[in-house]
């Protein structure tokens, strides 16, 4: 299952670092476009020069009987909270595979591709034990901190309201990036303009402080870090402190992003890489076409990016180098799972891979959904 390649096909993969370099003095919301790179690859194949591909290991079955679980975040101690969209339960699980409930989080709305979405820990938590999540509301999309004694949470506090919401693209990924400030993924909800509209926090990445306030050197003096985007579902940083958002793309290629201060990804004007060139958007590293992705989740381990596919039914991997020049996407476990969600590196190295069977879109197995624990090295 190959993607075509070329200035306008599906794969363009560029060198991050050069990326970075030259783009410094681009005016907000200015584009770049990186070279394309070989093909994609279900089987293996040969990394682009300085990269390395080391294959994963088989998975192994942590925890079943889940109901669309959507997101996962460590706790110090190396338990994990996890979030099932549906039911607006709260989950910890050991890495055992014993799952307690944390309890049902209030104000949650599911519905559509709404309902409990992101969980972030707080990097403080040893001190002041806050919990983020990110949910539809009965209004809007919103994240919530709690603090979280390891029993039970405590009262809700909004810092982050008036996302827009819907039945579909309401976006949902939370993370803490390394610069200790939070940053939330938004969808457009099925009205394309307010991803180019700078005044609304749909179609958006925002970077926020831990209490919701715009964080310090946002290009807009609002929480938005970048716009143009239809519905980012992942986000994940490499040990440069580079950030990539994973985006559904609608019926061409779905994306991943590099993501930089104030720049413009396209979206509804542009679907993958703009054609004619142009300065004016900032085109995607990586395309795929939309029956092999709908990437969800995003990781970065041992040198790769990891995408969790939905309707594409497998994990991508994406391997890069030192210098950020990425490799050949190569497939790994397709259609065994089917749908996959989450993905995310836990404290021991290994990643930890969700299932979405029963989110309206799959066919369950009789485990599903599942957590499954994939070894990397």
């Amino acid at each position: 299952m190959s993607m075509s390649i070329g200035r306008r096909g599906a794969v363009a993969l560029g060198a991050a670092a050069v990326v970075l370099a030259g783009c410094a003095s681009d005016p907000e919301g200015g584009a770049r476009t990186p070279p394309p790179l070989p093909t994609a690859t279900t089987g293996g194949g040969s990394p682009a020069p300085g990269t390395t591909a080391a294959a994963p290991g088989r998975p192994r079955t942590l925890a079943t009987g889940l109901r669309t679980p959507w997101a996962i975040a460590f706790l110090p101690d190396g338990n994990a909270l996890v979030t099932e969209r549906d039911t607006a339960r709260l989950l910890r699980v050991t890495p055992q595979g014993r799952v307690t409930p944390v309890g049902e989080v209030p104000g949650v709305r599911p519905g559509g591709e709404g309902g409990l979405m992101g969980v972030a820990v707080s990097p403080s938590y040893d001190r002041d034990r806050y919990v983020y999540l990110y949910f539809t509301a009965a209004d809007d999309n919103r994240v919530v901190r709690f603090r979280y004694d390891g029993r039970s949470l405590g009262e809700p506090r909004p810092i982050v309201t008036g996302i827009p919401k819907g039945s579909n693209h309401n976006g949902g990924r939370i993370a803490f990036g390394p610069d200790r400030l939070l940053y939330v993924a938004t969808g457009e909800v099925y009205r394309t303009e307010l991803a180019q509209d700078r005044g609304s926090l749909g179609g958006k990445i925002l970077r926020v402080t831990p209490d919701g306030r715009p964080a310090p050197g946002n290009p807009f003096s609002s929480p938005v870090w970048s716009y143009g985007h239809r519905n980012v579902q992942g986000l994940a940083w490499d040990e440069r402190r580079r950030l990539y958002a994973a985006e559904f793309g609608q019926d061409r290629f779905d994306e991943i992003n590099l993501i930089e201060r104030g720049r413009n990804y396209g979206w509804p004007r542009v679907e993958g890489v703009q054609a004619g060139g142009g300065d004016r958007y900032t085109d995607p590293l990586l395309t795929w076409t939309t029956d092999e992705a709908s990437p969800s989740g995003l990781a970065y381990a041992d040198g790769s990016l990891w995408a969790a596919g939905l309707r594409g039914k497998r994990l991508w991997q994406v391997p890069v180098g030192p210098d950020g020049r990425a490799g050949r996407p190569i497939a790994h476990y397709e259609g065994e799972y089917g749908r996959l969600r989450a993905v995310v590196r836990a404290p021991d190295g290994a990643l930890w891979l969700t299932t979405s069977n029963h989110d309206g879109r799959g066919t369950p197995a009789e485990e599903d959904d599942r957590i499954l624990v994939i070894p990397l090295g």
